[in-house]
């Protein structure tokens, strides 16, 4: 770089260059070194090559291979042969299907499509009350309990013998005792708001136990409509069950059935209700095939109200959840029936 900018300085002076390349002078100040208008030439001494040293002889066939093709030698055959050759066959067996993939044998659909609905009445502003009857059927919440799944099972066992170590066994039979008679209450109370039976609810001196979980589902009664049914049997004359039904009413315009329940652990999500979810899809398939019942009903909906009076949780379930439940609830029905 240094001698190319000489070059250009010289080159802006006349007769320079010609001074330059004189032969006395070249011997006299550069007397070893070629120069050139294009690039500089250095003369280093040429390292060894280490591939030089290698038997090319001996790779000829190696390098051949590689070479001589564009892409990879290796086919969906050969990397099957390779495999076996180095971790045997591939095993034949298959893993079990999930019982959520499996097609109930006897499948009912959750509408019924020959069920004839009636005109609306005059007196059908009262909410239907029909006594279960007691008849030589299962119940929803029998077939549920008896078709629990081992994972259910021991995280029941191991609450419940949580709970006796730190109550004691008359302890947590009290405790029990206790939580059902609120779920008794807490079902009164609501029946009764919405018969405008407010005097009614103020007899059964439960205001004070139940006042958290009213409390609590108050957002979710501003929803609630056109009440149908409340504390009403039903059961399904096909599939030969029968349940008690908590509510049927409009939420948000929409019928459902509406499944109330009490819990003193926040339960956010659809999943934390556990089966609850199918309960309301098997109230909502017998209702749909019990003639006691004029009207049809696509949607449900799980309300978990709360005893500290904290806001409940209403999990609205659509016609296509609803489906998926239903589905889930024949294959817990076929199960009771094969075990018994």
């Amino acid at each position: 770089l240094v001698r190319m900018q000489f070059l250009q300085i010289l080159s802006r002076k006349p007769g320079s260059l010609e001074m330059l390349f004189q032969i006395p002078f070249c011997q006299k100040q550069f007397p070893y070194t070629c120069l050139s208008t294009s690039a500089c030439v250095y003369s280093k001494k040429k390292k060894g090559n280490s591939y030089e040293q290698v038997d090319q002889e001996k790779y000829k066939n190696l390098v051949h291979s590689v070479t001589s093709y564009k892409t990879s030698a290796q086919t969906p055959e050969t990397i099957l042969e390779e495999d076996n050759l180095l971790y045997g066959p591939p095993g034949k067996h298959r893993p079990p299907i999930k019982a959520g993939t499996t097609t109930p044998k006897n499948w009912v659909p959750l509408i019924n499509p020959s069920k004839r609905i009636l005109p609306v009445s005059s007196d059908s502003n009262i909410p239907l009350k029909i006594g279960l009857q007691r008849m030589k059927m299962p119940s929803v919440t029998r077939i549920l309990q008896e078709t629990l799944s081992p994972q259910q099972v021991f995280y029941l066992e191991r609450w419940k013998n949580k709970m006796i170590e730190e109550l004691g066994k008359e302890g947590f039979e009290e405790y029990t005792k206790n939580l059902f008679l609120q779920g008794e209450l807490f079902h009164s109370a609501l029946e009764s708001i919405f018969l405008s039976e407010e005097k009614a609810a103020k007899e059964r001196g439960g205001d004070d136990v139940v006042a958290g979980y009213l409390s609590s589902v108050e957002h979710v009664l501003e929803d609630i409509s056109e009440v149908k049914a409340l504390e009403s049997g039903v059961h399904h004359e096909t599939l030969q069950y029968l349940g008690l039904v908590d509510c049927v009413a409009k939420y948000r315009g929409r019928l459902c059935v509406i499944d109330w329940k009490t819990s003193e652990k926040p339960k956010p999500f659809l999943q934390n209700t556990y089966d609850n979810p199918l309960q309301v899809a098997a109230y909502i398939g017998a209702i749909n095939h019990d003639a006691n019942y004029d009207f049809q009903v696509r949607c449900g909906l799980v309300v978990v109200a709360y005893k500290n009076g904290s806001p409940a949780h209403p999990h609205f379930m659509d016609p296509d959840l609803c489906s998926q439940y239903w589905n889930k609830w024949l294959l817990r029905l076929e199960e009771y029936m094969d075990k018994n």
